[in-house]
């Protein structure tokens, strides 16, 4: 394969351009840039703050509603389909791409922020305490998490169970049909690279001020802009190294590493604790986030008018999710193959949210903790003054500090890299049209652009001003995210209806039309057909059929074809039927021989059917030529009548 057949050209090189010409303009004029966007931020702020809280109510309502209602039983694939990846490296995966390096930036700092400076109350109360951990709980739980998982079920729905191609332009299939394939979806990928390539940018520029700030405590290497570029061209060298070993050899092994680091250094500081306290309290802080989940969520501060205190904490995170939204749900899309949205969303949703309250409930309870007890508030103010260094001055309280410390710098490394590398795959993607196995030097070019990006602008001083423009590009994302969820929405509701359908077949009944005796029938159950035997039945008893029905449906004036797979399937397919064509395929699939069966045969053959939206699990092998036209026919049938019902929708 060549290079540019990989290429989406549009998307590519229009990326690079506005990339290039944004970076310029931040590096030369960062503060009338990061003034401009202020601006605008602010603006936003005062007049669309409701926006912004009924976006994100929505995005879990509807999450939590996808979750508990039928369409949860959809699978993100084939019906057939198995995930491609287990449990804890799903997990591992989603949560290092999602928020792991924000977990260590803000463990700390957030909680004692908000205990030193809360929106309502006196500070540094135990008042203020229990109110600074729901805070921190409802910014870093369930919404964001629900934020990510929607946009990433649309995307995951639309590749992997309507065939179109993995990027954030199918999302909008259902509205702009094949027009998702000209210039408008272009300008969807192309809006979703730029923010991607901001968004790891400026959390790599800013994030390798705690690795340095780790390493001056460890070290005594100076905090330097100098040394900040130098982190950052080493981290971007371990991602590319990351994203050239791909997905399974790269990315999953080191998101499996910093599961197990993070998990070592929470078990750590918990047992070095008062852990018995710190049980209790992630038991009441849990309790406490879910019986003010309602309340928070729409709480603007309408009545004590506190613009400042929720713009620049509250509606800034509920931006920066929003903003890093296509990435994370790209990614997050990217691995989820296989599982039903219930499953999905239960995992997506929960799994990361538990341990996310745990780790602020261990480290931000245990730095309260240290705060009340210390009077003279210099741990306050340094935390406050330096958030970089909170991490590493919070372990100073310890035993085996410099131990911890080390864990620590570790952790903030490979969780930097891991998102490096994760932003890099997420962007080949876009630039390649969907490709999953995009060409190295491809993946080469965008994980060193990402680092070059950082660098020159952490140089010029322009990363403030590229982090406010990524959050304030999220409101048009609000609008452009609703609107993918309805499509989701509307498309689940349909193949619902066709799942229905088709799941009434009875496949006894093409016996019972042929008058085939019971013994027949049993001892068509106990066949286990070799793969010669399979394939004779494939090409002389479906492929004859189905060329049968073929010629029927053309001359009712389908558009109906024969297909080959390589050397086990043969299939039915009529297009141009709407959203969903119609499929039917006899595919051989290998199976195990039972114990129970006689002689010494290790495999056999089953003849199943599949339909468009996958495996049916049932069996033809024995059926006559007829009996497999009357399946289809009957596959057919229930086809015809979703289409009947859903034309009668529109009507």
């Amino acid at each position: 394969m060549n290079k540019e057949s990989t290429i989406n050209k549009n998307v590519f090189f229009s990326s690079a351009f506005f990339i290039l010409v944004i970076t310029a303009i931040g590096s030369i004029w960062p503060t009338q840039l990061s003034e401009f966007f202020k601006g605008i931020q602010g603006w936003l702020i005062a007049k669309t703050s409701w926006v912004y809280v009924l976006a994100m109510g929505a995005m879990l309502f509807t999450a939590i509603w996808l979750m508990v209602s039928r369409l949860g039983d959809i699978k993100l694939g084939p019906d057939h389909s198995e995930p491609s990846y287990t449990n804890i490296s799903w997990f591992a995966m989603l949560f290092s791409a999602g928020m792991g390096i924000g977990l260590l930036f803000f463990g700390v700092a957030e909680p004692i922020m908000h205990f030193s400076s809360p929106p309502v109350g006196d500070p540094q109360t135990i008042e203020s305490a229990r109110e600074a951990m729901k805070i921190t709980f409802f910014h870093w739980g369930l919404h964001a998490w629900a934020m990510y998982a929607m946009l990433a079920v649309c995307l995951a729905y639309f590749c992997y169970r309507k065939g179109l191609p993995l990027l954030p332009r199918s999302a909008f299939f259902p509205i702009l049909g094949d027009k998702i394939h000209g210039p408008l979806g272009d300008m969807v990928d192309t809006f979703a690279v730029i923010g991607t390539m901001f968004g790891v940018a400026t959390s790599l520029g800013f994030g390798v001020a705690q690795v340095n700030a780790g390493l001056s405590y460890l070290t005594g290497i100076p905090q330097s802009e100098t040394i900040q570029v130098i982190l950052i061209a080493i981290i971007t060298g371990f991602a590319t190294i990351s994203v050239v070993l791909g997905l399974d050899g790269g990315i999953k092994k080191l998101s499996n590493i910093n599961l197990a680091v993070a998990a070592i250094l929470l078990v750590s500081v918990m047992l070095l604790g008062d852990t018995v306290h710190l049980f209790q309290q992630y038991v009441q802080n849990s309790g406490a986030y879910l019986s003010d989940i309602i309340y928070k969520t729409f709480n603007l501060y309408a009545y004590d008018k506190k613009e400042e205190w929720i713009g620049g904490w509250t509606l800034l995170y509920w931006g920066w999710w929003i903003s890093w939204s296509p990435f994370v749900g790209m990614f997050i899309a990217r691995i989820s193959r296989g599982r039903t949205i219930r499953e999905f969303l239960i995992g997506v949703l929960f799994v990361p949210s538990g341990f996310t309250f745990l780790w602020m409930t261990v480290f931000g309870n245990s730095a309260i903790s240290i705060a009340l007890k210390d009077k003279s508030g210099e741990f306050v103010q340094a935390v406050s003054s330096n958030v970089p260094v909170a991490l590493f001055r919070f372990f100073e309280f310890f035993p085996m500090s410099a131990a911890l410390s080390v864990l620590g710098v570790i952790l903030v490394i490979t969780f930097f890299v891991s998102s490096s590398d994760s932003g890099s795959l997420v962007i080949d993607t876009l630039a390649s049209g969907g490709s999953q196995h995009p060409p190295v030097w491809q993946r080469i070019f965008w994980a060193v652009t990402e680092g070059v990006v950082a660098a020159v602008l952490l140089h010029s001083g322009g990363l403030e001003a590229l982090q406010t423009m990524t959050i304030a590009s999220a409101f048009p994302m609000i609008f452009l995210i609703l609107l993918a969820v309805y499509c989701l929405v509307r498309s689940l509701q349909d193949d619902y209806m066709l799942r229905n359908q088709v799941r009434n077949h009875n496949s006894s009944i093409q016996y019972e039309q042929a008058s085939m005796t019971w013994r027949e029938r049993l001892n068509a159950l106990f066949r286990h057909p070799k793969f010669k035997e399979a394939d004779k039945f494939l090409t002389e008893v479906v492929e004859p059929g189905l060329i049968e029905l073929q010629e029927e449906f053309v001359k009712n004036g389908l558009d109906a074809k024969i297909r080959h797979g390589k050397d086990d399937s043969i299939s039915l397919v009529i297009e141009k039927e709407g959203f969903d064509d119609f499929k039917y395929e006899v595919y051989l699939r290998t199976f195990q021989v039972p114990e129970y069966a006689p002689g010494d045969q290790e495999k056999y053959y089953r003849a199943e059917v599949f339909l468009l939206s996958g495996g049916q699990e049932y069996d033809v092998f024995g059926y006559s030529k007829e009996q497999i036209v009357a399946d289809a026919v009957n596959q057919y049938e229930k086809h015809y009548q979703f289409l009947h019902l859903t034309n009668s929708e529109l009507v």
